[in-house]
């Protein structure tokens, strides 16, 4: 290791621990063996004492491991207490963090945002990583700090790819990965290359990934589950330059997606292009350090019907989507005194989006005009904030801060298809919009504070408060078709309902308290328990308000329903509980341990005491891993209660419980690693409490069900470290 990068690993340990509350716990235990066991999610005495709510983390190593199951990184960060995933297409699932969905907490790649270009929001920031290149995920449930970003209400997720390696001082350095997949449920299969060139001072990487699958089945009689075939390739290629003026990095990428079936939307993605190009410049001062980020993305996305939905023959109906998105993130970190380090930073982000829907030749209702629903619209923000952390004793510790987010947005008049009479509805609803001002202003106040005490051997005590504010977003003030098909074209929510866009729309204020006890055995890995405690409340949580029942093309009821965005005030609390037992310890770091996890939110609209939606059920797991010299193995169980409180005003479907079982082992040698599992083991048939209705499926067959989940998959993983 280089001894800039070296030196930022010893300064930046404890301070980035009390700026982001990285209370990141692993098991040591058996890092000398070449096969260990899992890290594990719960802190321990062993982690820095410093001020911390809840933030867990999965290594390159864990991710990987996982990658042979799921394409999708924000499903694979499922396994982490608090965390579930609104279904969607094979590798965009929507992360949601204690009941609050992706677009009210912080995602970051690589410490910048990244917007979401789709009124169906098909490409989630997380859709443009891949398990197999990522380097590490850190995720908040609790309370997060204010230098972590604005514009949230909730926690955050925090992507990171490898940082750059560099050779001895003199010397050169080529490393690299390379690993592959196959799955059996939807004949899915992948690969993955990462390759580094450095000398003492200059290193130059590229990561690369392709990853394909057809439709999967549903367990026992479920059958194929329709509109879940995806493809996607990733480029990326990093250049890192260490100087004595510090470290110099740039990044850039491209993402092609040319088709990604979604089962709960009318729609589905059939191109997505993206580009990227990050920069930033990181230094370690006496006085403190520096670390400035500049970046840029261009996205060009396109949805139609996929042969599930009909295909394009006809023409289908094309909806186009551009977005540009471009910022900066300056953070800067001033020791005041040997317990003071004071952290400031600003942040600006701007968003571009045009998305308008062609004509098709022949339709009267999708023609002869261009549908434009959003018109060149912006969204800018400028944050800033201040950050105060104390070590008060090596027990004690503090983090207080305070941000604002000034956002303005701003878009074009829009137009419906046509004027004639099946467009009477988007004609009346575009000259009402064209009619009034379309520019709006939020300024933000948010603020945390969070405390860490070590009360004692074996015993922490940590807890936070945070007020944080986060506007609306451009889909949500800017879309406003009232027809029954435009409104259908709207909405992330995948429950087949149309929504409608609503200018007057406030910001979302919410109040979070949160907590953790966590217990940990005198000897090292023994055992641990944690115990995390939460409760928000939101004023003018964006839910909606029905506008009318929607009818099929003979005027007959459909069984869905037309809604408006609107303000509501609701209201979240919950536990996250998660353990580890070690069973056994034998000769040369063979081991056998126990661990488990369960979670439990409650979600209210209280102003008409209905249940929010998509809020997952009671949920756990347990996972008996064994490791032995070279070999792996592990046996989980998932069970899932029933899914009864449901959004009523959605028509939400109920789900019934179930229970998984997952079983497999890997093993390692000189580099090489061969893993195989088996998920689903005895097929179990049941529905996704989160996956909306199965509209893919409702268009082939007319019966329309839950999106039914995953059934068994043999999975083979072969990596190479070289």
């Amino acid at each position: 290791m280089n001894h800039l990068v070296s030196r930022a690993v010893a300064r930046r340990l404890p301070l980035l621990a009390g700026t982001m509350f990285a209370c990141i716990s692993v098991s040591p235990a058996f890092a000398q063996q070449p096969t260990a066991l899992p890290g594990v999610d719960v802190a321990s005495d062993s982690t820095p004492s410093v001020a911390s709510d809840d933030v867990r983390t999965l290594t390159r190593e864990q991710i990987e491991q996982q990658s042979s199951q799921s394409s999708d990184l924000a499903g694979i960060l499922t396994r982490l207490p608090g965390v579930s995933a609104y279904g969607a297409g094979g590798f965009s699932s929507l992360p949601s963090i204690r009941g609050l969905d992706n677009q009210r907490i912080g995602i970051l790649v690589d410490g910048v945002p990244i917007d979401s270009a789709c009124p169906n929001n098909m490409n989630p920031p997380l859709s443009y990583t891949d398990p197999h290149t990522v380097g590490s995920v850190s995720v908040v449930t609790g309370v997060s700090p204010v230098s972590l970003g604005g514009d949230t209400i909730g926690g955050a997720i925090l992507v990171q790819t490898a940082p750059p390696e560099f050779a001895r001082q003199g010397s050169t350095l080529f490393t690299g990965r390379a690993s592959g997949f196959y799955r059996s449920n939807g004949n899915a299969a992948g690969a993955s290359l990462a390759m580094t060139a450095a000398t003492d001072t200059l290193s130059l990487t590229y990561d690369g990934s392709y990853t394909r699958s057809e439709n999967y089945d549903g367990g026992g009689n479920d059958g194929v589950v329709r509109s879940t075939e995806y493809e996607k390739t990733d480029h990326s290629l990093s250049f890192a330059a260490q100087t004595s003026a510090g470290l110099f990095q740039l990044r850039g990428g491209i993402q092609r997606a040319p088709y990604e079936g979604f089962p709960n939307q009318y729609m589905d993605m059939t191109d997505n292009r993206s580009w990227f190009l990050n920069g930033s410049y990181t230094n370690y001062f006496d006085w403190g350090d520096v670390d400035l980020k500049v970046h840029y993305r261009d996205t060009d996305h396109a949805m139609n019907f996929l042969a599930d939905k009909g295909g394009t023959a006809d023409g289908g109906m094309p909806m186009n989507t551009e977005d540009h998105g471009a910022g900066y993130v300056l953070k800067l970190s001033l020791l005041a005194t040997s317990r003071d380090t004071i952290n400031i930073g600003s942040e600006y982000q701007h968003q571009w989006l045009n998305d308008y829907w062609p004509p098709v030749a022949g339709s009267m209702m999708m023609g002869p005009d261009t549908f434009i629903n959003v018109n060149r619209a912006h969204r800018d923000r400028l944050g800033t904030y201040a950050e105060w952390h104390a070590d008060w004793s090596s027990a004690l510790t503090t983090t207080i801060g305070v941000r604002n987010d000034q956002v303005w947005m701003n878009t074009g008049d829009v137009q419906p298809y046509g004027t004639g009479m099946m467009q009477m509805a988007d004609v009346a609803a575009a000259k009402a919009f064209n009619a009034v001002g379309h520019h709006r202003h939020d300024s933000n106040w948010s603020g945390s504070a969070l405390m860490r005490y070590q009360a004692g051997p074996g015993v922490a005590i940590d807890f936070g408060y945070a007020h944080k504010v986060h506007s609306p977003t451009l889909y949500e003030r800017y879309t406003w078709g009232r027809g029954s098909m435009a409104s259908r074209m709207i909405g992330w929510f995948g429950d087949g309902n149309g929504y409608v866009g609503n200018l007057d729309l406030k910001p979302e204020r919410a109040d979070t308290i949160s907590g953790a006890l966590t217990f940990t055995s005198a000897k090292k890995g023994d055992w641990s328990l944690k115990v995390a405690p939460y409760w928000t409340h939101v004023a003018d949580y964006i839910d909606v308000r029905k506008l009318q029942d929607l009818t099929d093309m003979m005027g007959m009821p459909s069984g869905f329903v037309q809604l408006q965005f609107t303000n509501r005030e609701a209201r979240f609390y919950g536990v996250d509980v998660s353990g580890d037992l070690m069973l056994w310890r034998g000769m040369h770091g063979a081991a056998a341990r126990l661990a488990t996890q369960a979670s439990w939110v409650h979600g209210e609209n209280l102003s008409d005491h209905d249940a929010l939606y998509h809020q997952m059920p009671v949920h756990a797991s347990v996972t008996l891993d064994y490791a032995d010299k070279s070999w792996d193995g592990h046996l989980g169980l998932q069970a899932v209660a029933a899914k009864t409180r449901v959004d009523l005003t959605r028509n939400e479907p109920e789900t019934s419980g179930y229970a998984l079982v997952n079983l497999g082992g890997g093993y390692s040698w000189h580099g090489l690693r061969l893993g195989v599992d088996v998920t689903n083991l005895f097929d179990t048939a049941y529905y996704l409490p989160l996956g909306g209705m199965s509209l893919g499926d409702y268009d082939a067959t007319g019966v329309l069900r839950p999106v039914p989940g995953r059934g068994r998959s043999f999975n083979v993983d072969l990596s190479a470290k070289f």
